[in-house]
């Protein structure tokens, strides 16, 4: 390749970036998942399109594979540990035992309603029973659902890409499909090693990075970016489940509190949209629109199918245990979104070589399509019929630089509104013994503030802590920004920050060990 060539290939996806995050204007707005528009860049570049030719599924399929695990890592990273874990149980059980209905299901639409071949059926429904994270943590952004709906979702989008992608491997080699009992094991121990993997990686990463002072703050995203990546890379080459591996990794460092979060987040998220829109695109480029003609039917009639059969039952069986509402059993069953992991999928069997995979290709294409332009608009008027949605407190934004040398922290507080610490004094918020409130940033000036200065919405917070009670200043902070000045005495917010300025309390709060 000339310096020419490159200059034009930077020049080609450099305006495609542009008109991808031009596009998520009109998606926000639309409250159409921004894929589909992606996926239309890809489509209109193509070869019934602008004319580009590209047909390296091999190439798509390990682009593919980086992108998600990109896109997971940003999930997980942006996953509240507080949210998920109540619904922790229902979505591990959504990840295994519903999409083995789900594929059950669906396969037996393709085979008995689709005409199509039992193993290709099989294929099919494993690769749609897969719920994409990507289409899903887009459209949760627009849609304030209760926190224990988002967390089964998130969760069931994080844990269910390990199973399906062990399926469709199985039923895309060569020779007879294993046994149910077989698949079944080896399920159980891919997904045992790449939660173990996942969870030691992310461990060992949220310890370092919390007690290794790094020597610039852009250095922190980078750091927890690779840490992720390694956790895949760990789990893959264990024979485990490297999908599994990289969210578990992703999601304990998204909990950790480490120093510089905000920027990290905001890396990530970068990095996630990049993703998004090459793997999009690039998935639209492998697709041939003048070919699919012959397989639109089949799949209306397989995603018909999957969506108002297979899912709802899959939902319903797998949460009849844990007491779901039916208004919230509806809502997870028409928020099964499908997107970019179906297809990236899909290619699995192309470069198998399975007979009429290319069928395979277009009929998961088609399907995603039309049902994503279906399920995604539609998800927040659902929402607002079944009375689900909710009006949930802003989090203050709190960013952490530690103060090597001096064993303390400097903690940034943005006040944002709605937050209940709007209208507290500095001596209200009980921070515990070791921190104190140094600068508050106003209107553009910033003043030292006294012990009665008001504390306003819209302020900025400069806090310094000391190193033992970091934690426990910004739980104390974090409670008061959503109980107010009375957070932890009357059983509002979390309190901490009064069980470590006052051990002795008697009001429910979280036991800690004061600090000496």
């Amino acid at each position: 390749m000339t310096v020419h060539h490159l200059n034009e290939l930077l020049l080609i996806c450099s305006l495609v970036l542009l008109v991808a995050v031009a596009a998520v204007r009109v998606s926000s707005r639309s409250g159409l998942p921004s894929l589909l528009i992606y996926l239309g860049i890809g489509v209109a570049i193509g070869q019934d399109g602008i004319g580009v030719s590209f047909n390296d599924v091999g190439l798509t399929q390990v682009i593919g594979y980086a992108a998600l695990v990109v896109i997971l890592a940003e999930g997980g990273l942006g996953t509240k540990w507080q949210e998920i874990k109540p619904s922790l149980p229902a979505a591990a059980v959504l990840s295994t035992f519903g999409v083995a209905v789900s594929v059950g299901v669906t396969a037996a639409a393709a085979h008995y309603l689709a005409g199509v071949d039992w193993r290709q059926s099989l294929i099919i429904g494993a690769v749609v029973s897969s719920t994409d994270a990507a289409a899903v943590f887009s459209v949760l952004r627009n849609v304030p659902l209760p926190g224990r709906l988002t967390g089964v979702l998130e969760a069931e989008s994080g844990f269910n890409d390990a199973p399906v992608v062990i399926l469709v491997v199985a039923f895309s080699a060569a020779g007879p499909v294993d046994d149910w009992y077989v698949l079944l094991g080896r399920i159980a121990l891919e997904l045992a090693i790449g939660a173990a993997v996942g969870l030691a990686i992310g461990t060992l990463g949220a310890y370092g990075l919390r007690h290794v002072a790094l020597p610039a703050s852009g250095l922190y995203p980078i750091a927890v970016m690779a840490i992720a990546v390694t956790a895949y890379a760990g789990g893959a080459l264990a024979h485990g489940s490297g999908f599994l591996a990289v969210y578990l990794a992703a999601l304990i460092l998204g909990n950790a509190r480490l120093p510089h979060w905000p920027a990290t987040r905001g890396f990530a998220e970068g990095l996630g949209w990049i993703a998004q829109i090459g793997m999009f695109v690039l998935l639209g480029l492998l697709v041939t629109p003048h070919e699919l003609g012959d397989d639109i039917m089949p799949a209306l009639v397989v995603g018909l199918v999957l969506t108002v059969v297979a899912r709802p039952v899959s939902v319903f069986l797998s949460t009849a245990p844990f007491r779901t509402p039916w208004q919230e059993k509806v809502l997870l069953s028409w928020a099964g979104l499908r997107g970019a992991v179906p297809i990236v999928l899909a290619t699995i069997p192309m470069v198998a070589g399975v007979q009429d995979s290319r069928r395979i290709f277009n009929i998961v294409f088609v399907l995603v399509i039309v049902y994503t332009l279906v399920q995604g608009p539609t998800l927040p008027w659902l929402a607002s019929r079944l009375r689900l949605g909710e009006n949930e407190a802003e989090d203050l934004g709190i960013e952490s630089a530690p103060l090597e040398r001096l064993r303390g922290h400097l903690l940034s507080v943005a006040i944002p509104e709605g937050s209940k610490m709007h209208g507290v004094e500095v001596s209200e918020l009980r921070l515990p013994p070791g921190a104190a409130v140094t600068l508050v940033v106003r209107d553009g000036a910033s003043f030292v503030p006294g012990p009665t200065t008001v504390l306003r919405r819209g302020d900025e917070l400069m806090v310094v802590a000391t190193d033992p009670v970091r934690d426990a200043t910004e739980r104390r902070l974090r409670a008061v920004g959503e109980g107010g000045k009375l957070a932890g005495w009357l059983g509002t917010g979390n309190g901490v920050g009064d069980a470590v300025a006052k051990p002795k309390a008697k009001w429910g709060l979280v036991k800690k060990k004061s600090v000496k």
